[in-house]
């Protein structure tokens, strides 16, 4: 597998690839593919109402900026995507890169975007990459650059707490999911947490801080957050710690100021450290009328918090759980995720992880 580098290069990288906090998606500045272009569409995972699905380039010409565009068979549709800026309209899709991920050196194979779909997970016709059909085939000038895997090791696994409630925690056991994306990405990381649950796919990495019925403020304030952080201090921390403060309604200014103890206490402990905060997937018990407007306001200062506190060093990056999230669907009770919420968890995780420990 694949070792990162030191820390501090990481954190860099996270600045870099992601931008601290940064949410918004804009189209790309096209550039024309000369000399060939290969597009690899990969379903890494499917499941009864829907897939996942995961986008490659492969580039003739150099590429900086691409416009990608391919007709999808009937009745398949995106219903969410990371990494890329869509749209589709009856069985055609496009897609313009989102700033960072828009070049690709001559050569060379980029992962640029993933999404969740449904219907046919049979291949797309017509791909064309700025306009440019891909006939599936590269001759580049160059071989393309691989990682010598002589070279020694960085420092080791990049160690990742997953930090929440039971939607961490048991139930939830997305983090299997996730553990298995980033395994076959070539991603050297270790899940690290005073609890363990194991979570298919066998073979998972089951460490993780997901304390059921757990509010974040009151394990702040209760001193048990800086226990867990200095028993198993994480390079990458996983936040999604306000359904039951949500749900109990704190308001949303007290659970930030949670967070903010969370954040300036890891960076005590870990300068370096790169803290991906969620915005919580939709709360809908049938007890609380009034929760799902509260997550949504919750979620909306979420930006706001995350470029304040954000920094260089130890950049603050917000990962979207609530778009595209469906309680009838991803749930089994309006709150807690089932097998589809599971996928669509790591899914997002995953696009928000993935360009950060490439780029380390």
């Amino acid at each position: 597998m694949r070792r990162n580098r030191k820390l501090t290069a990481f954190a860099a990288a996270a600045a870099t690839a992601l931008g601290a906090g940064a949410l918004a998606l804009g189209p790309a500045d096209l550039a024309f593919a000369e000399d060939g272009c290969e597009v690899e569409y990969t379903v890494v995972s499917s499941w009864g109402s829907g897939f996942q699905a995961n986008v490659a380039i492969t580039a003739g010409e150099a590429i900086d900026g691409w416009d990608l565009a391919w007709t999808f068979p009937s009745g398949t549709t995106v219903s969410s995507a990371w990494n890329v800026s869509w749209s589709q309209s009856g069985t055609r899709f496009t897609g313009s890169d989102v700033g960072w991920n828009g070049t690709v050196a001559s050569g060379q194979t980029r992962q640029v975007f993933g999404f969740i779909g449904s219907g046919s997970t049979a291949d797309p016709t017509g791909i064309s990459i700025n306009g440019d059909l891909c006939d599936g085939e590269v001759d580049p000038t160059d071989p393309p650059t691989t990682e010598d895997p002589t070279d020694p090791p960085g420092g080791g696994p990049v160690k990742i707490m997953p930090l929440g409630d039971s939607i961490t925690g048991s139930p939830g056991c997305w983090r299997g999911n996730l553990w298995q994306l980033l395994d076959q990405a070539g991603h050297d990381v270790d899940f690290v947490g005073s609890l363990s649950q194991a979570c298919n796919p066998s073979g998972s990495d089951p460490d993780h801080e997901g304390h059921g019925g757990f509010l974040v403020t009151q394990s702040v304030n209760n001193g048990s957050v800086r226990g867990w952080l200095e028993q198993n201090t994480p390079d990458v921390l996983l936040l999604h710690f306000a359904t039951n403060d949500v749900w109990s309604s704190i308001p949303p200014a007290t659970i930030l100021a949670a967070y903010t103890t969370i954040v300036q206490d890891l960076r005590e402990l870990n300068p370096d450290a790169v803290i991906l905060a969620a915005q919580l997937i939709p709360l809908a018990p049938t007890d609380c009328a009034d929760c799902p407007q509260r997550t949504i306001n919750f979620n909306s200062q979420i930006p706001a918090w995350a470029a304040a506190n954000s920094t260089a060093q130890s950049p603050i990056v917000v990962v979207d759980q609530y778009t595209g999230w469906v309680p009838s669907v991803d749930t089994y009770d309006g709150v807690h995720p089932d097998e589809d919420g599971y996928v669509k968890l790591a899914a997002n995780w995953f696009a928000a992880l993935d360009p950060i420990l490439d780029a380390a």
